[in-house]
């Protein structure tokens, strides 16, 4: 069955525009990956947040209520958070700002 539901990618302000679009594209590859192969390239949203700690606090807020998202921790930066991707509708998507 294919999806039609909107894929999130929330990724760091504080990174380079070049980092930034790496980022999300592994945030990306990790979820189709790991979670949903059968996901049809409908609605892409790109989202940000200020550094690692908003997005570790994002990460934790998901988790902790339920919704399902893969982050991606790059080698290149000490394996930090860089980036994070989840599908389907959720209040915290919803308070952030789109990436520019």
């Amino acid at each position: 069955m294919c999806s039609q539901e909107k894929m999130y990618v929330v990724v760091r302000d504080d990174l380079t525009i070049a980092q930034k679009a790496v980022q999300a594209g592994h945030a990306l590859a990790e979820y189709l990956l790991r979670k949903s192969p059968d996901w049809t390239n409908g609605v892409l949203v790109y989202l940000k947040v200020d550094d690692k700690d908003k997005l570790y606090a994002l990460k934790n807020q998901l988790l902790r209520h339920g919704y399902d998202c893969v982050w991606f921790n790059e080698p290149d930066l000490c394996s930090e958070i860089t980036a994070l991707a989840g599908l389907g509708n959720n209040p915290f998507f919803k308070s952030l700002q789109l990436l520019d």
